[in-house]
């Protein structure tokens, strides 16, 4: 059975723009998900990559031009400016990690509504009221966002480590059980047709 390692940051506008589709494929072939929320942060300090608003401007406006056509291209609506970005993703990380060692819930459905209440829906996710009604939404115990704090910190810094060490540097960033890497939204048919043994 293949696998994939999904290395995430619940503010990326990218990995919002990537939707559920992950999942639709782990199932079509028979793939499973490992889901690691990572300090993006970290990841990019210790990788070479620079937050959006210290980069130049050519490289903002570029990025400004593809969040607007990925969201034409995959139908999902985006507020470019959010009222909370950046804000501080770690709470919204430890609550995927705690729901993700319960089971029992829809966990491709949270990590989308915390990237949705971000970039949709002018939600702070660093917000325990979101957070609670993330996880309630999705099937799970709103009381995790309280009693997975202590574990979800130490396995947030395991997987961000995990991160740099394993060749990654921005998010989404899909790892299959072969090493063979895939960074960004659009590269989920690529995913794919691996995964298919295409490519």
């Amino acid at each position: 059975m293949p696998h994939i390692d999904y290395f995430l940051s619940t503010i990326s506008p990218f990995t919002y723009l990537a939707g559920t589709r992950l999942n639709e494929i782990a199932e079509k072939h028979g793939a499973t998900v490992m889901y690691k929320p990572m300090d993006l942060m970290a990841v990019f300090a210790r990788t070479g990559g620079v937050p959006p608003k210290d980069r130049h401007p050519n490289r903002q406006a570029l990025r400004a031009q593809e969040l607007r056509r990925a969201s034409v291209k995959t139908g999902l609506p985006m507020n470019f400016q959010p009222a909370h970005f950046p804000t501080n993703m770690a709470p919204s990380s430890y609550a995927i990690i705690a729901a993700q060692k319960s089971g029992g819930g829809d966990l491709n459905g949270l990590v989308h509504s915390f990237l949705r209440a971000c970039w949709a829906e002018e939600k702070d996710i660093a917000d325990d009221a979101v957070i609670k009604d993330c996880l309630e939404t999705a099937g799970f115990d709103p009381t995790l966002a309280d009693s997975g704090m202590l574990s979800g910190a130490e396995e947030y810094a395991a997987n961000t480590e995990e991160a740099v060490n394993r060749g990654v540097f921005g998010s989404p960033f899909y790892i299959t059980d072969q090493d063979e890497r895939f960074w960004g939204h659009d590269r989920l048919d690529d995913l794919e047709s691996h995964l298919a043994g295409k490519l």
